[in-house]
């Protein structure tokens, strides 16, 4: 068009971006199994309705972790950009993939908390029962 190259983000800022997105997945790493040693602690060994609410934690838990890594992921895929198309693809992909991962972990929680309020049900029942 107007023979200008197109604007590419300079190698030592790309080099920077790289290292500070690798701390940060370091750090969240850690804060992640920090997280999940609280929650096995917290939740012990109780009833089965607390062993479920736990799968369904761990669950949630497992879903932050895997959406986390994804938009760590998309990062390194930004800052590896040599120009503004490679950003708008690298995001679109993403935004993609990023909902199909929600419209499923929507769907499994929304099947384990069910099956967790069937458990309670089915506890609740058989003590009145008893009594």
């Amino acid at each position: 068009m107007n023979g200008k190259t197109p604007y590419e983000v300079p190698t030592e800022m790309r080099e920077f971006a790289e290292k500070s997105v690798d701390q940060a997945r370091k750090a969240f790493d850690g804060f992640i199994g920090a997280a999940q040693k609280a929650v096995d602690t917290a939740h012990g060994s109780a009833e089965s309705a607390r062993a479920n609410a736990q799968d369904v934690t761990r669950k949630a838990m497992s879903y932050a972790e895997t959406n986390v890594a994804a938009a760590f992921d998309l990062a390194q895929k930004l800052v590896k950009s040599k120009d503004l198309t490679e950003v708008m693809q690298h995001q679109s992909e993403f935004m993609k993939s990023q909902m199909a991962a929600l419209q499923s972990q929507l769907k499994e929680m929304g099947s384990a908390a069910q099956d967790v309020a069937n458990k309670v049900a089915e506890t609740a029942a058989k003590a009145t029962k008893a009594k």
